[in-house]
């Protein structure tokens, strides 16, 4: 889990008036063990809350994928290549993925089981992987009928209009996630922040009366 820097401040500042309200409360036990627990469920909420956030910045997208791909638009087909020198077709799709911000292995046998499968070639949206020929090539669908991929040897990687229907293909999958809806309940970090503030004043307040 990660914190962001502002959070890790605010949080190091309230940690130490606890441990040093839990020193005045030492002689109940009860109260200062209470005063723990309560601090370590606060900070739990906001790292998970700071990991979500993160999570919801960094979400690749299919228009992602498609813009990856169309850097390695003139790179020639090189067997075994995943680089800019040279690159084949799951190459391409490794590092499209990649750089768009989503992992996936090397082989035909794992790209054409990432993600989520699409029914028929008429679904497909951008950054969908459409695997032809029982698993003999892969390409990164472009949308409006088009697809990137490195055809062959002797060939870059280019852009082209579609040559095969539902019939060529083995499975299309979609590994781009959708766009997560906005949580209307999740706790933001400054109301976080705020709960660990007003938790320490209410001991604050118990340990002085």
């Amino acid at each position: 889990m990660t914190v962001t820097t502002d959070s890790m401040v605010s949080i190091q500042r309230i940690q130490t008036t606890f441990d040093q309200l839990a020193g005045r409360a030492s002689a109940t036990t009860t109260s200062t063990s209470t005063s723990q627990e309560l601090f370590a469920k606060l900070i739990a909420a906001l790292q998970a809350q700071d990991e979500a956030n993160q999570a919801s910045t960094t979400t690749a997208t299919g228009a992602g994928i498609v813009a990856a791909a169309g850097k390695y638009e003139g790179v020639p087909y090189v067997f075994g290549g995943t680089s800019s020198s040279g690159i084949d077709c799951t190459g391409l799709v490794q590092k499209a993925l990649g750089d768009a911000g989503i992992t996936v292995g090397r082989s035909m046998d794992e790209q054409m089981t990432a993600g989520t499968e699409v029914g028929k070639l008429a679904d497909a949206k951008p950054g969908d992987l459409i695997v032809l020929d029982g698993g003999a090539h892969i390409v990164i669908y472009s949308g409006n009928g088009n697809v990137i991929h490195a055809p062959f040897e002797g060939r870059t990687v280019t852009e082209q209009k579609i040559w095969f229907d539902d019939s060529d293909i083995a499975t299309i999958r979609r590994v781009a996630p959708d766009a997560p809806a906005k949580s209307t309940t999740a706790m933001s970090t400054s109301d976080a922040l705020q709960a660990l503030i007003n938790a320490q004043a209410a001991i604050l307040t118990r340990s002085i009366s």
